[in-house]
């Protein structure tokens, strides 16, 4: 019957609650939450996750927070976001920012430079604010505490007794002592991730007291910047921690001693990132010898350890997926064939800044890492075009590419990939000026299924390999920023070719004009990002055909494109109903712009 409530009067508040549950959208959350009272109380009831940036008065804001979402689990502060002004002293900001279903993100605007420390250190997270985490949130699993500089030892005490089913904890940036930490140990029994990052004020003592407290329990552990966290420390953590599957070390403190120690004690250890530059060879062997489970290994900066490691590497982790060596100087194609001989379940490559390994190595990979399906070269000087005609061969399910600074990479060497490949998905190129149109065309006619494509700063690409790429691919991402040959009829072929295009990067494209623009509006109903800056020949009348019909834009960037004046900057805010971030010269913002949408514009130059 019309004008009955049916619902409120026939459903009780679990099935209703489980309803809400179910909808796949903050908000279409949002929107049921708007209808009723009944439905505003049961629709809090389903937030799992609240996300917070800075705000005026935080501690008060956990409290308010705390009093609304009680079934709150997991909790995200992070203080490197935009700090707020008092709500009195600011405008609404226009938009909300879309999250997952159990998210709730709240994002302020900026507060001017000048204020005083005092007035910062109000606006930050104290241990008043952890005690109300503590009582609103007893049944917390997960928090984050990013940069809140003005919590202690007392507040995160006060917390972990009231929270002892907490099983993640980030405590990156914030400056907690020992006692904090011991208390952690003692009260979180079942603590499973730790990250430590930039926790000036730890020392071995904090650290060996919460191995001994949760070493059962703990999985992973990140520490970083932590100068008075030692050897010692990590040697509680193969002593006790046997459960420990990921670590995390970037320190000059620690050294082999703590290497071997955790390679020893903790046999599932499966991911291994260290920048530790006093580590060499003997840390490596051991974990060849005893991290047999070892899947993930990232190495950055090593300059002290050689192939004899890396060798150990591949003759003991077979179960190897991913591989990151960066800055590692001292390896060669030696090592990297005995990873690729070794460790034949590698799905992920990505070799940046090793300037003694070349081609024969890259020729390895293609030989004996069939399941390789992702690769990246940074920085690569002695990697030809060999190399990856043998990855081309080789590796069939390679998906994406990554190539940035490869000099000797040209035509043969991408149509050896798009042969082979015909699975790859994204395709990244920066800085490599051997390769050229006829690579790319190369592409666009045998990997149909590419959908990301960024060729930047390559000037022998152009627009006859848009037009391939067009023709034969779906692109949702393209990036082509600094390729000067690419014009009108390679953005055209692009705009028609490709309707399911989300984000363009155009800049400094000089010979790209409004004829391109309004193609993009014509047949891109889906674009959300696009960057224009750079490019001289746009005018006002191409970012009217663009905006037409590209509804969903949410950023726009335009700075020094001499053609497009304010009257085009405010074309772009009132046609545009979800944009975001406009990023401009200030000085082609007009004052009913700033009056009509201040909060979402951006400068790249202020007060010259």
């Amino acid at each position: 019957m019309r004008g009955h409530d049916w619902i409120n009067t026939c459903l009780p508040d679990e099935l209703v609650v489980e309803i809400f549950r179910r909808l796949d959208s903050k908000r279409s959350r949002d929107a049921c939450s708007l209808v009723c009272r009944r439905w505003l109380r049961l629709e809090r009831l389903t937030r799992a996750t609240i996300r917070i940036g800075a705000t005026g008065s935080p501690d008060l804001f956990v409290h308010l927070l705390s009093t609304r979402f009680s079934n709150v689990t997991n909790v995200h502060i992070d203080e490197r976001l935009s700090i707020s002004l008092p709500v009195h002293l600011q405008g609404r900001r226009r938009g909300v920012e879309n999250s997952s279903a159990s998210s709730l993100k709240l994002n302020y605007l900026n507060v001017n430079n000048g204020s005083e420390e005092g007035d910062l250190d109000s606006l930050c997270l104290s241990d008043v604010g952890l005690a109300a985490l503590g009582d609103g949130f007893p049944k917390l699993e997960k928090l984050s505490l990013i940069w809140c500089s003005n919590v202690t030892s007392d507040g995160l005490a006060s917390l972990a007794q009231k929270c002892s089913s907490l099983k993640a904890l980030d405590l990156q940036g914030c400056y907690v002592g020992d006692q904090g930490l011991s208390a952690v140990g003692q009260c979180c029994k079942q603590l499973e991730d730790l990250n430590l990052r930039f926790c000036e004020g730890l020392t071995d003592k904090g650290l060996i007291e919460l191995a001994l407290g949760v070493g059962k329990s703990l999985k992973s552990l990140g520490v970083a910047a932590c100068a008075k966290i030692t050897d010692s420390s990590m040697e509680a953590v193969g002593s006790h921690c046997i459960s420990l599957e990921t670590l995390s070390l970037d320190s000059e403190f620690i050294h082999n001693q703590g290497v071997l120690a955790v390679a020893e004690g903790c046999p599932q250890l499966k991911v291994l990132k260290l920048q530790c530059i006093n580590v060499t060879d003997d840390a490596l062997e051991a974990v060849g010898a005893s991290c047999l489970s070892l899947e993930l290994l990232a190495l950055y900066s090593f300059q002290r350890f050689t192939d004899k490691g890396l060798c150990a590497i591949g003759n003991g982790c077979k179960k190897l997926r991913n591989l990151t060596l960066s800055d590692c100087y001292f390896l060669s194609d030696k090592g990297l064939e005995s990873i690729a001989t070794g460790c034949k379940e590698l799905t992920h490559l990505e070799i940046n800044g090793c300037h003694n390994i070349g081609t024969l190595g890259i020729e390895s990979v293609g030989r004996s890492c069939q399941r390789l399906t992702e690769l990246s070269l940074l920085y690569c000087q002695r990697i030809g075009d060999v190399g990856l005609l043998q990855v081309g061969e080789g590796c069939k399910f390679l998906q994406a590419l990554h190539l940035v600074d490869c000099s000797n990479l040209g035509d043969a060497a991408m149509r050896g990939i798009a042969i082979g490949c015909s699975n790859l998905k994204k395709l990244h190129i920066r800085r490599c000026y051997e390769i050229g149109t006829k690579g790319i065309v190369a592409v666009g006619e045998h990997c149909k299924s590419l959908t990301d494509l960024s060729i930047r700063f390559c000037d022998r690409v152009g627009d006859e390999a848009l037009i391939a790429i067009a023709d034969g691919c779906s692109l949702h991402y393209l990036n082509v920023s600094g390729c000067h040959q690419i014009g009108d009829a390679g953005v055209i072929a692009i705009a028609r070719g490709c309707p399911q295009l989300c984000y363009l990067d155009v800049s400094v494209l000089q010979n790209l004009g409004d004829l391109a623009m309004a193609e993009l509006g014509e047949n891109c109903p889906l674009l959300k990002e696009i960057v224009l800056s750079h490019c001289r020949q746009i005018t006002d009348v191409g970012l009217a055909h663009l905006v037409k019909r590209c509804t969903m834009l949410e950023s726009c960037h335009m700075v020094y494109c001499s053609g497009i004046t304010s009257a085009g900057v405010a074309t772009v805010v009132s046609s545009c109903p979800n944009i975001k971030k406009v990023l401009v010269e200030k000085w082609k913002v007009s004052q009913r712009t700033k009056r009509r949408a201040g909060s979402i514009i951006s400068y790249l130059c202020v007060d010259l």
